[in-house]
Parts: C-alpha cells; sequence; structure tokens
C-alpha cells in the first residue's frame, strides 16, 4: 500500500511538470511583450532591460523570411550575420533561431534551456532587441532574434580654444612627421645608421 501512494504521489508529480511545461501560457505571460520577457530574463541573471529596435526588427524579420523561404534553420541563409548586423552600428551584437513553437514565449523558453542561446541572450551590454517570425510553406514558424549592445557615442567635438599648430603651409602640423637630428654613422645598412 506504501508502494501505490509514493507511486501514484510521483506520477501526480510528473503528470502536474507535464502539463506546466506543455501548456499555454498564463495571461500575464502571453500578454508581456517579447522585449519584456527578455528583459525580466536578463533581470534575474544580473543583465539590464532590452528595447525594441527598428533596425534589429528589419535584420530579424528577413532572417526568419529567408529561413521560412527555405524551410532551412541557418544563421547564414539570408548572408553571414557579421555584414546583416551592420547596418545596426551596433559595438556587439548576437542572433538566436529556432522554429517550431509558435508563441514567442516558448519560443524564449527553449533559448534559456540552450547554453549558446541563453549566453546570446545575456550579452552584456545589450541593449536593444528586435524579434521575427515566418511561416514556411510546410507550416514551420522560424523565429529570429537579434539583440546588440554597445552603440557608437557620439565624437567629443574638437574644443575651439585649442588649434592645431599650423606649419609655413598652413597644415595641421601635428599629423607631420617630426624631423629627426643627423648622427653620426659608422654604416648605413637598410636604412639603419650603426
Amino acid at each position: 500500500m506504501r508502494i501505490l501512494r509514493t507511486t501514484l504521489r510521483l506520477g501526480l508529480a510528473s503528470l502536474a511538470l507535464f502539463t506546466l511545461l506543455i501548456a499555454p501560457p498564463g495571461p500575464a505571460l502571453a500578454q508581456s511583450s517579447p522585449a519584456e520577457l527578455i528583459s525580466q530574463f536578463r533581470a534575474k541573471n544580473g543583465e539590464g532591460a532590452v528595447t525594441m529596435d527598428a533596425t534589429l526588427n528589419a535584420i530579424a524579420q528577413e532572417q526568419a523570411a529567408a529561413m521560412a523561404a527555405k524551410d532551412v534553420l541557418d544563421h547564414d541563409v539570408a548572408g553571414g550575420f557579421t555584414s546583416r548586423v551592420a547596418r545596426s552600428k551596433a559595438a556587439s551584437a548576437a542572433e538566436n533561431i529556432a522554429y517550431g513553437y509558435a508563441d514567442f514565449p516558448r519560443t524564449l523558453g527553449q533559448w534559456i534551456n540552450s547554453s549558446g542561446h541563453r549566453r546570446n541572450l545575456l550579452l552584456k551590454g545589450a541593449s536593444k532587441v528586435g524579434i521575427a517570425n515566418a511561416k514556411s510553406a510546410s507550416g514551420k514558424t522560424y523565429w529570429a532574434m537579434v539583440i546588440a549592445g554597445g552603440y557608437d557615442k557620439p565624437k567629443p567635438k574638437p574644443d575651439p580654444k585649442t588649434k592645431p599648430a599650423k606649419d609655413k603651409a598652413g597644415k595641421d602640423a601635428s599629423s607631420k612627421p617630426k624631423p629627426t637630428a643627423p648622427r653620426d654613422c659608422t654604416i648605413r645598412m637598410l636604412g639603419m645608421c650603426i
């Protein structure tokens, strides 16, 4: 009898866990935007929030659409990531791709449980994200997420009070190499004075 109760308890616990894993997301989770969900995950892991970015969304949409069109999960199907993300002007960026789930919360869960994808979600200094999906002719939903940070800060303007020195021709003298004093050489070889 005792074995039967223990087995029944384990069976019910397994059923509850299975139901949690396959159950659709609750209303609060389904109402959160993808950027909010990623930000919540990042906050739990000591990283800053991210916001949606139009450029990153476009890059992710091109990737998702290319994967769906060819019905293949491949980071390079829309071109190399480095060249695709260059227009975002981010110093650092990462991409996650997936297929299978029709909703973002489950896709995010899949990425969180994969070490490489998880590392990308927790990209240091990330502040922006783009997320997109596309459906293939076979009915698969392909997802692409681009997360980025380290955006170029405006370069400081030169101080008008300090002007560079000019040479006789009126050009910036600081950019010219300084002439060196002639040295007495015993031997001159390959432009070196020994």
